[in-house]
């Protein structure tokens, strides 16, 4: 029994996953908020599955990229539950959780409006990653694709997808703003359980510096 949690991007979203059932699912979509919402929709979505905390085997939270606050609140939230029901608590991140939301066949990537000239990347075949994830330019993504790409259905998911849709026409783009949190538990389903608990992925150092003394 997995609950799932996302809080990186447009949204605040649970799922609970028993087995291969999906028991309840919600996305509330938001930009700010999340350390509000969370907790809260957290309950109330354990309430209309019919599922108590206790009854849960396992965690699954996403680690980023994405907003700096919003990973930070739903991963604190994750932690702190799993380690009081005393079960594991399993990171995915949110480029392998868009690209799973997506549900494509052939090579999928999660793109991620990063600004600055910039987009996250993560690029899978088949569910299998042909890359780590990354913070690229532009035009440097737009290239990866192009050499990862070997022909047949293509899908880019998420805000960064129209940067780079030039580089592969063909291909379905999907400006999702937030990952499916049933994508999520199941990407937590298949793994181990780790050894230690999640952190935050961060690809690229914050922009923001303390001021000079």
């Amino acid at each position: 029994m997995i609950l799932a949690l996302d809080t990186c991007l447009g949204a605040s979203s649970v799922a609970i996953l028993d087995g291969e059932t999906v028991r309840a699912a919600r996305s509330e979509p938001m930009t700010r908020g999340h350390q509000e919402r969370i907790a809260v929709l957290a309950r109330e979505v354990a309430a209309e599955a019919g599922v108590k905390f206790p009854d849960l085997t396992r965690i699954a939270v996403t680690v980023g990229p994405g907003s700096f606050t919003g990973l930070r609140v739903g991963l604190s939230f994750a932690k702190g539950l799993a380690t009081a029901l005393s079960i594991p608590c399993v990171g995915v991140n949110t480029l392998e959780a868009l690209a799973a939301s997506a549900n494509a066949a052939g090579l999928v990537a999660g793109v991620l409006d990063a600004k600055m000239g910039q987009v996250y990347l993560q690029v899978f075949d088949g569910g299998k990653a042909l890359m780590a994830p990354d913070a690229l330019e532009v035009g440097v993504a737009a290239a990866r694709l192009a050499e990862l790409y070997s022909g047949g259905p293509a899908a880019l998911v998420g805000s960064g997808g129209p940067l780079v849709a030039d580089v592969l026409p063909g291909a379905t783009v999907l400006t999702l703003a937030y990952a499916d949190p049933v994508a999520v538990a199941r990407l937590a389903a298949a793994r181990p359980a780790p050894g230690h608990s999640p952190r935050p992925l961060y690809l690229r150092a914050p922009y923001a510096v303390a001021p000079a003394a």
